[in-house]
């Protein structure tokens, strides 16, 4: 699916990192929100509350999650989830597309 259709659209960002993480949080129709964003050349931690699934729609990445040693690499038309209350860390050479599944 390449676009999301009959959503509201939180206006104000949600900025991370200092401008290296920008996304836009969206609710569907069904009450569910996803976040749609970009995270620019950096390497971030995130933690999370939720469970989550990043799936990328742009790009590359390197993840490695809570007690991984290894990293793993994902593109565009990959995903990887990520438990509630957990940590990850995400490595990036260029600007990666993303939306994040919550719940």
């Amino acid at each position: 699916m390449s676009q999301f259709d009959n959503v509201s659209v939180v206006k104000q960002a949600n900025v991370y990192f200092d401008g290296k993480c920008i996304s836009h949080t969206i609710r569907l129709a069904d009450g569910s929100s996803k976040t749609v964003g970009v995270i620019l050349p950096s390497t971030l931690t995130f933690t999370t509350t939720s469970p989550e699934v990043m799936e990328g729609v742009g790009g590359a990445c390197r993840v490695r999650l809570k007690g991984e040693d290894q990293w793993k690499a994902y593109g565009a038309g990959q995903s990887f989830a990520v438990p509630a209350d957990s940590v990850f860390e995400i490595a990036c050479d260029d600007a990666y597309h993303y939306v994040c599944h919550f719940g």
